[in-house]
């Protein structure tokens, strides 16, 4: 039976896990980690994969990906680069309830909930840190209303 000494959590993009100090520092075969990795995440190419290695005390190895990180994702769908840099005062980006709800189906698999409810919950948590902004359909349907106002008003003036 082989024991583990060792844990670590490490993200890499998808398909470009390259040697560096992080890996030396672990333990393995960084080669081997590398084309393990590579291989296993090529589908996932310009995605942060996160990945959880378990090292036995003959040096070998074994993965467990798991899914893109929640701020990353949030950061995708609102279409930003960064969060907000005061928090309380500025909003980074808006996302519907509908894009809300996407990323917690992806997360789901790697958080502690099975309920996609609170798993919704925990995306919102992680968007207020953020200073992300959570659009609520009465917005989305203001916002339509406001956009055909102003198509009306370019047809009348033409």
């Amino acid at each position: 039976m082989k024991k583990i000494v060792r844990i670590a959590k490490l993200q890499f993009p998808g398909g470009e896990a390259r040697p560096g100090p992080n890996l030396a520092s672990i333990g393995v075969n960084i080669k081997d980690f590398c084309n393990q990795f590579n291989q296993g995440t090529q589908d996932r190419q310009g995605e942060i994969v996160p990945v959880v290695v378990e090292v036995y005390n003959d040096k070998t190895f074994s993965m467990t990906f798991k899914t893109t990180p929640t701020s990353i994702l949030i950061k995708k769908f609102a279409n930003v680069t960064k969060g907000a840099s005061h928090v309380r005062k500025d909003v980074c980006g808006t996302l519907t309830e509908e894009q809300i709800t996407e990323i917690a189906k992806i997360k789901l698999p790697d958080l502690n909930t099975q309920d996609l409810e609170n798993a919704k919950k925990i995306v919102i948590g992680t968007m207020k840190q953020m200073g992300c902004k959570v659009q609520t359909k009465e917005e989305v349907k203001e916002e339509v209303k406001e956009e055909v106002k102003e198509e009306k008003k370019e047809e009348s003036n033409n």
